[in-house]
């Protein structure tokens, strides 16, 4: 890279802004005795806000090896028994939480200030719950879950185009086709932190902490 287009590029990057826009009140006294009340709440405030694909986060997870990875998958529920996103047990994501069953979730809405950090163990759905949340999903869903071959080396676009077209009609044929290593996961979180930003940088961190029987709040400093 020359050093003009690094000049360009650090000018470029200096000049963003975050949080163009007025950011909500956030009083963590008030805030229910555990975390997954204030998500939905959050999230349903975050969808009124107009945030782009709010039901986004950011997956990370380690390897064998202990070394860290991380992209970026969609929700498919949150409840008393966790948070739940789907992939293929045979993709990279899914080796790794074979192997290390233990991950972090981010959410990030710019929209009001706020992120929510999840971390905790991970576990794998009852089969039937993975294939029905699968199937209640739209056609290209299915069709993508039927190609199958997550993070395998690709050979050509040219083959990516051939098993997709041959899964799509697979999908249109048979909407309930079983799509064997599609697996419905769960993070139950042993720490969840909700992040309000602040235009004076008095930014409030709320963790939650689980003990034995119960939810501990703290405040953390931004």
């Amino acid at each position: 890279m020359s050093a003009d287009t690094s000049s360009a590029f650090a000018r470029l990057l200096r000049s963003q802004r975050v949080w163009d826009t007025e950011l909500p009140a956030f009083d963590p006294d008030a805030a229910p005795g555990e975390p997954l009340p204030l998500f939905e709440e959050w999230f349903a405030e975050a969808v009124a806000a107009g945030q782009t694909e709010p039901h986004t986060v950011s997956l990370a997870t380690a390897d064998e090896d202990g070394l860290p990875d991380v992209r970026t998958v969609m929700l498919h529920g949150a409840d008393a028994d966790g948070w739940s996103f789907a992939t293929h047990a045979t993709s990279r994501k899914g080796r790794q939480l074979a192997a290390r069953p233990y991950a972090a979730l981010g959410f990030y809405w710019p929209a009001q200030g706020r992120q929510i950090r999840l971390r905790g163990p991970v576990t794998l759905a009852p089969p039937e719950e993975g294939q029905a949340d699968l199937h209640a999903r739209s056609t290209g869903a299915l069709a993508a879950a039927l190609v199958g071959r997550q993070s395998e080396v690709l050979p050509s676009r040219a083959e990516l185009a051939r098993a997709s077209e041959a899964a799509w009609a697979h999908a249109e044929r048979e909407p309930d086709a079983p799509a064997p290593t599609w697996t419905l996961y769960r993070l139950r979180p042993d720490e969840a932190e909700f992040f309000q930003g602040d235009a004076r940088r008095q930014h409030v961190r709320l963790n939650y902490r689980r003990t034995e029987g119960a939810w501990l709040k703290e405040l953390l400093w931004p």
